[in-house]
């Protein structure tokens, strides 16, 4: 049976229980990426085609394969009534709104969606570099510059507030905190 998890009011958690709990859903993503490279292999008469007919349609198909997927796994997961993907169960920490309070999905669907925006952002500026460069190289540059620049303010920014928050954490009215089990 499995027990759900409820935000509980107490300290920050620590930088590094929010790597560890990731590094767990990362091997989930992981087993997903072979999973995906086995059904690609098989399907690669069909699927060849909508990566090579140009940057957004390579994206969108991308996008639809992998991180939408990945996305509602982390959104699903932590608007769902345990409010933690497996990683975050496995180091017993939650996501709960700015006073402690469960979230929702709509919550955390925006939450995932700013999230994941550089991961996407990054697909985005990539496909236009290698098929068929629509945007200057200049405009190309200043997207994944922003890439790298969201990515770091993800890192660092629980370091700079009481409550740990990410940016997209801020944004979205949510917090990171260690669970409560209700049995």
């Amino acid at each position: 049976m499995m027990e759900d998890l409820k935000p509980a009011t107490g300290r920050p958690v620590p930088m590094r229980v929010r790597i560890v709990a990731f590094l767990w859903d990362y091997l989930l993503i992981c087993g997903f990426l072979v999973l995906l490279i086995g059904v690609a292999s098989l399907a690669r008469p069909v699927l060849a085609p909508l990566f090579q007919a140009g940057p957004l349609r390579a994206e969108l198909t991308g996008f639809l394969f992998l991180t939408l997927p990945v996305y509602l796994y982390f959104a699903i997961s932590e608007g769902s009534r345990r409010h933690a993907t497996w990683g975050k169960r496995k180091t017993g920490i939650v996501v709960a709104g700015v006073r402690g309070q469960p979230i929702g999905m709509g919550a955390s669907l925006g939450r995932s969606a700013l999230k994941f925006l550089p991961w996407e952002l990054a697909h985005f500026t990539i496909w236009h570099m290698t098929l068929s460069p629509s945007y200057p190289d200049a405009v190309l540059y200043t997207l994944l510059a922003v890439v790298y620049g969201l990515a770091l303010l993800y890192l660092v920014g629980p370091l700079w507030n009481k409550r740990r928050q990410t940016l997209y954490d801020a944004a979205a009215g949510t917090v990171i905190q260690f669970a409560e089990i209700v049995e």
